[in-house]
């Protein structure tokens, strides 16, 4: 037979096997969520988020498609004007001939997805998952903070952590991509001594603290950024003629000094 490209409708079914949108969470948006569902496929850019400059680094690339973790439409829309910026990225997107495909909470809840990614990167082994999306790991040997704290922000390319220090070593940590501060309070009661995510609200450093855990925060691109090359992976498994290409974007435009 003749060999035709895939379409983005191919490719959603696909990610949709092995990503299954049954696994997110009530409130998220997540599959094929704008574009052209016939268009062939000759190239995919792979990013966290669909931003603006996301959108001109698809075009720059001539690349059809772009699938993200972050839905590029979270709050239904009811106006699509330029003039608000989610709707401008939705207008950009079609001006473009780009469609979008995000996996979001699924990601982050499927074995191999998001959390897997983090332990792996920092070295954990013994991986348990809990039932909302986040993981439970030992390290192979316990360190102080100090150490895993450099090794974390270089394993993740974190730029700007922050962190409080409970006086443990780090053995047996709790993970959770993203916003998951809510997981302390279950590594608590499992007996964790570090909890390692990307953003943590004011209520709950007091929490963790007086709980008695380290408390790491990597930030919320840094911790989620990790399963990019993952997601890039089955995609060419799946499609081997279709270019897939790993965004060379670094997340958010402000920077910290780092620790």
């Amino acid at each position: 037979g003749e060999n035709t490209m895939a379409t983005v409708r191919e490719i959603a079914s696909y990610l949709e096997e092995r990503v299954p949108s049954a696994l997110k969470l009530d409130f998220d948006n997540v599959g094929l969520l704008c574009g052209f569902p016939e268009r062939e496929v000759s190239r995919v850019l792979v990013v966290l988020d669909i931003t603006q400059q996301a959108i001109e680094e698809a075009l720059s690339l001539h690349a059809e498609l772009i699938v993200s973790h972050h839905p590029v439409i979270f709050t239904p829309l009811r106006r699509i004007c330029d003039d608000t910026p989610d709707a401008k990225r939705v207008i950009a997107l079609l001006q473009g001939n780009l469609s979008a495909i995000c996996l979001h909470t699924n990601l982050d809840a499927l074995e191999g997805g998001v959390n897997t990614a983090l332990a792996n990167a920092v070295g954990g082994e013994e991986l348990e998952y809990t039932p909302d999306i986040g993981c439970f790991c030992r390290l192979p040997e316990a360190m102080p903070l100090s150490d895993f704290l450099v090794q974390t922000r270089t394993a993740l390319s974190a730029l700007d952590m922050r962190f409080y220090d409970a006086s443990r070593r780090v053995e047996y940590l709790a993970l959770c991509g993203g916003a998951g501060g809510d997981i302390l309070y279950e590594a608590a009661q499992r007996g964790c001594d570090t909890v390692l995510t990307g953003e943590i609200k004011h209520h709950q450093w007091i929490d963790g603290a007086e709980l008695g855990l380290n408390l790491v925060e990597g930030g919320h691109f840094a911790t989620e950024n990790v399963v990019m090359p993952s997601l890039a992976e089955m995609l060419r498994q799946g499609f081997p003629e279709i270019d897939v290409c790993l965004s060379r974007l670094q997340g958010p435009l402000s920077r910290g000094f780092g620790f």
